[in-house]
């Protein structure tokens, strides 16, 4: 889009009858305008990605959505009855007397040699608000001046505008370059004054028109001191200055010719300034081409499928199994199989080969049941329950399968929240195994039972034996006892009666103990299961739950990167 000024040389329009005001600071800001929801909502998407991304993500990314967050929320705050418009450009340009033309009065003082302008001047139509809005922008007061005669009031057509004069951005003076710098991040509306012989200035497109190339729709280009030209030098001149644009990325760019010196020079531009005020749109627009700006460069740390948000059951299930090799899990649960059958003996084996094996010295059969589990318990404490080493393979393993469908830095992010508590892990399976080992003060009834039933057979052989001593007793003696003492024919019996007692005594402890075989195998199984589940509690809460964390933070962040595109 282009306007043309008017023909050259023709005098230029008398200023008003009024002068100057100086804003004052401390004016109360009328409610401000409510922001879009669709902006809220980007924003609120935004800020999302940020707390997201904190920790995860590049720092300048998170620094630069960032301040952007804080820059919204601060101008969302203030007057959204004013639209800020900035006029940069270089020197010679004749940005402050196109400044002058707009204000009619002389502001800002103009300079065609050299920079002129060294801080910002600001216009403002309408005070109501002004003030805050230019505190915030950091304009200085000495520069801040009001449009407020009787002329303005009854023209409104540019009430709200807050026009500013900025230095040039090819001064040589490092201050002027970051004043101009820093407006242009918080304007509405970014003007830049271009002249016939300078439209091609290498920084002017190098340093603001390409980096800003995508806020085409909060751009203006005044190609300024068109009276220097004729008509056909001003169509060629634009045509140029368009090409250049667009071959730099700016699609559609609006062009403005004017003359600050010419009879309605400024008509052109004035109207676009009447047309952007009215609309009350620049101030959404241009925070939304910033949203759009930052949050297109979250794009490349997301992946087009479908992220998982769980760890599946194979993986969960390998982790497991690992951590239980790295305890040594079935081995304790074979010693404990080793130490049900031991503690069994005590009850049904036979009193009598019971009372010869500890005749003999057997160092194993001296080992107390007590010492072995407080053996066994401590061995599942610090780095001997599970060494670091097997720990640390097994969280790499299941790390990897979950990062293998992230991107980069998100699964950089996984690699790092399964080593997260990685030292407690050790410790932890041993307090899960040690926790697993049964009471040995209890056992089953049946084994007292068979011990009564074992001591009454013992009982039983050894009166018969002490029968048989007295019956052969009382016949070398050839003494009369009353009774079956004296009856030397019941020998045989009695005999056959101790062999029976020592027979079923060895046939009761073969049986039991292949009873006691199959029960340990269930007692390991069992043992193993209560295993597995004390290690599968620690690999929820010290693996799991950390990774699954980060997978849903992956998923949420997906989502608001088109909520903060606005899709």
């Amino acid at each position: 889009m282009t306007t043309s000024a008017v023909p050259a040389n023709s005098p230029a329009g008398s200023p008003a009858s009024t002068g100057p005001i100086p804003v004052p600071s401390d004016a109360v800001a009328p409610p401000a305008e409510p922001a879009g929801a669709a902006l809220t909502e980007r924003l609120d998407g935004l800020d999302r990605l940020v707390q997201a991304g904190a920790g995860r993500l590049d720092r300048p990314l998170i620094e630069d959505a960032g301040a952007l967050l804080d820059r919204a929320g601060q101008r969302l705050k203030l007057s959204g009855e004013h639209t800020v418009v900035t006029l940069a450009g270089g020197t010679g340009s004749g940005k402050s007397s196109l400044f002058n033309a707009i204000c009619g009065l002389e502001l800002s003082p103009p300079g065609m040699r050299r920079p002129m302008t060294s801080k910002a001047h600001a216009c403002v139509w309408g005070l109501d608000g002004a003030g805050p809005l230019l505190d915030w922008l950091d304009v200085d007061k000495k520069h801040r001046f009001a449009r407020a005669g009787a002329k303005e009031r009854s023209d409104g057509s540019l009430q709200g505008l807050v026009l500013l004069d900025l230095p040039d951005h090819d001064s040589i003076q490092a201050m002027h370059r970051a004043e101009v710098d820093r407006f242009v991040t918080v304007a509405d509306l970014l003007v830049w004054v271009v002249d016939p012989q300078k439209y091609a200035d290498a920084s002017l497109h190098r340093n603001y028109i390409v980096p800003f190339a995508r806020h085409t729709g909060v751009t203006l280009i005044v190609l300024n001191q068109v009276d220097r030209l004729g008509p056909a030098e001003i169509d060629d001149c634009v045509a140029d200055l368009r090409r250049l644009l667009e071959a730099e990325g700016l699609a559609d760019p609006r062009i403005v010719t004017s003359s600050a010196v010419a009879e309605d020079g400024v008509t052109g531009f004035r109207e676009v300034l009447v047309d952007t005020v009215a609309a009350r749109r620049a101030r959404t627009e241009r925070l939304s081409t910033d949203i759009d700006r930052v949050a297109e460069r979250f794009i490349e740390h997301r992946l087009a499928a479908e992220p998982p948000t769980t760890i599946d059951d194979d993986r969960r299930a390998e982790l497991v199994q690992a951590f239980g090799d790295a305890a040594g899990a079935p081995a304790v649960a074979e010693a404990m199989e080793s130490a049900y059958e031991l503690r069994a003996a005590d009850f049904i084996d036979w009193p009598v080969s019971t009372l010869i094996t500890r005749l003999r010295s057997d160092p194993l059969r001296r080992m107390r049941l007590t010492e072995l589990r407080e053996e066994l318990r401590g061995a599942f404490t610090g780095p001997v329950g599970a060494q670091q080493g097997d720990v640390d393979v097994a969280l790499q393993g299941v790390a990897e399968g979950v990062a293998a469908e992230l991107p980069v830095h998100w699964a950089r992010s996984v690699r790092t929240a399964a080593r997260s508590r990685a030292a407690e892990i050790p410790e932890a399976l041993g307090e899960s195994l040690r926790a697993a080992l049964p009471t040995f003060n209890q056992v089953p009834r049946w084994w007292w039972l068979v011990k009564t039933w074992q001591y009454f057979l013992a009982l039983v052989a050894a009166l018969s034996a002490v029968w048989i001593a007295v019956l052969i007793g009382y016949g070398v003696m050839d003494a009369t006892a009353p009774g079956p003492l004296g009856d030397a024919g019941l020998i045989p019996y009695v005999a056959v009666l101790v062999l029976c007692t020592l027979g079923m005594g060895r046939l009761t402890t073969s049986a039991c103990r292949n009873l006691v075989a199959l029960s340990s195998a269930k007692h390991g199984d069992k043992m193993e299961d209560h295993m597995r589940e004390g290690i599968e509690r620690v690999a929820r809460e010290k693996v799991v739950e950390p990774i699954e964390a980060d997978l849903r933070a992956y998923a949420g962040f997906r989502r608001d990167v088109d909520v903060a595109l606005g899709k």
